[in-house]
């Protein structure tokens, strides 16, 4: 709350202002229509939804509706609900010391219209920011109506004030919402009869304590989230509340691997290195490629539980774990800059945990070895994009003649080259491949990392493509006929 030198200050001040209060859904209406109309960001930095979910939720805000989204886990439902306070005015005023934001020129609670009679038109006012006009909840099955709507202070009772009247009352959070926005996330984990309590919420605006004759008429627009699981299958949001929900939203996840990857490289931790340890990591775009192909083929595997979904989550993760293990690499071996490879991935699986849910009962490992075998995959899936394995049949040759190809932590740069070396028309390959794929990389300071980088996926992929033997304990591997 604030108190500015060129904002009203008094009652009268804010008559005098010609200060005209509005509804919240027009005032997120008449903002959103503005913002349309700027071409000014409304959500900003959520990518993949221009043509499908902002267009139902711009409507559903214009509509004046309570807005439900509903997706799986990790599709940025909560982010947005968050964001809708951009759409809210910068500040507006309020009866000072209210607890659920009393319009001046409109009070709804006991304690505003008495100061409001005292003092008239010198009753203080303060001018609320859009941040604290939010509210959100995580239903859980211990959420109470008290938690949400109110109770009897008993404090305030003791204290002399009657049950019945609104000065024992302390207000839930619902109430506290007034003039603002309440979200509710994960609405179908809310208890049914608390469910029940939200019925005259949404469609009268009102709420009654505690079965005693108070009752406010809420100005509010509320908000929710859900999986779709628990929406259709389980069938825990009761269906009348569903019914006074204005528009529900899906949501979904990147509907290309392009889109998936700038929506990583957006989230994830990339500013590595600091003065004692400059490590600067470089990631190819063909290893971005490899971290988003993964969640995409779990998204589809049939071994996934695909009601649970697998959260955008589960890319930032293992692209911040791969950045990670390269930086770790470049401590360790004394360089300052390194390329993050195959081998980094070795340990995904860190990431991966927890953010996959097995559809079949799960073993002690299971879920290590299904999340690597589906880097298996996007490795292969990847690399078919851009070569083809009869290319390199020099380097099957060399490891089918006896020899044996070691890669991974522990190996030099130098370890790295004279491997090229040492393989017929390797060297030339990775050089040429290395300019084609990344050229920016290929001619400063990542030129060798980045040749070993190259290296470690054409030798990965022939492995896929069932060329080469591949043993491997942590992050080495080793190569053979």
């Amino acid at each position: 709350m604030t108190v500015s030198a060129d904002r009203p200050a008094t009652l009268g001040d804010l008559k005098a202002s010609g200060y005209q209060s509005v509804p919240v859904k027009t005032e997120l209406r008449r903002n959103l229509l503005r913002k349309l109309k700027s071409g000014e960001p409304v959500f900003p930095g959520i990518l993949g939804y221009e043509d499908t979910v902002f267009p139902q939720l711009y409507n559903a805000v214009l509509s004046k509706h309570d807005v439900l989204l509903l997706g799986l886990r990790g599709q940025g439902k909560t982010r947005m609900l968050r964001m809708l306070t951009g759409l809210l005015d910068e500040y507006i005023p309020a009866v000072q010391g209210s607890e659920i934001h009393d319009d001046p020129l409109a009070p709804l609670s006991k304690y505003s219209r008495d100061l409001i009679a005292e003092k008239g038109d010198d009753t203080p006012i303060v001018w609320i920011g859009r941040e604290e006009r939010y509210n959100e909840k995580l239903a859980t099955p211990d959420v109470t109506i008290a938690d949400l709507i109110g109770e009897v202070d008993l404090i305030k009772h003791a204290g002399g004030a009657l049950l019945s009247s609104e000065d024992a009352m302390h207000f839930g959070l619902i109430p506290r919402s007034h003039r603002g926005i309440f979200c509710m996330n994960e609405l179908p984990d809310l208890a049914p009869k608390i469910q029940v309590g939200l019925f005259n919420v949404l469609e009268e605006r009102d709420v009654q304590i505690r079965g005693f004759n108070v009752r406010l008429n809420l100005d509010l627009m509320c908000v929710f989230s859900a999986n779709p699981e628990d929406y259709t299958n389980r069938g825990r949001i009761v269906t009348p509340l569903k019914d006074r929900i204005g528009s529900v939203v899906r949501t979904h996840y990147p509907n290309t691997r392009e889109l998936g990857m700038r929506i990583t490289e957006e989230n994830a931790w990339t500013d590595r290195g600091d003065e004692e340890h400059p490590v600067s990591v470089a990631v190819p775009r063909f290893m971005k490629e490899i971290v988003e192909e993964t969640s995409r083929l779990a998204r589809t595997s049939p071994h996934v539980n695909q009601a649970s979904g697998v959260s955008v989550r589960m890319s930032v993760s293992n692209y911040e774990n791969l950045l990670s293990n390269a930086e770790r690499r470049g401590v360790t071996q004394g360089q300052n800059h390194v390329v993050a490879r195959p081998s980094d991935l070795a340990h995904a699986a860190a990431g991966g945990r927890g953010k996959v849910e097995m559809s079949m009962t799960e073993e002690p490992g299971e879920e290590d070895v299904l999340l690597d075998r589906m880097t298996d995959e996007a490795v292969k899936n990847v690399f078919d994009q851009y070569l083809k394995p009869k290319k390199f049949r020099s380097v099957v040759e060399y490891v089918e003649s006896g020899k044996t190809i070691r890669v991974g932590e522990g190996v030099t740069t130098k370890e790295y080259l004279d491997l090229l070396d040492s393989v017929p028309n390797f060297k030339e390959d990775v050089e040429i491949l290395a300019g084609e794929l990344e050229p920016d990389l290929a001619g400063g300071d990542y030129h060798e990392q980045l040749l070993a980088c190259v290296a470690e996926f054409i030798l990965e992929g022939l492995h896929v493509h069932n060329r080469l033997n591949r043993a491997r304990t942590g992050a080495v591997a080793s190569y053979g006929g």
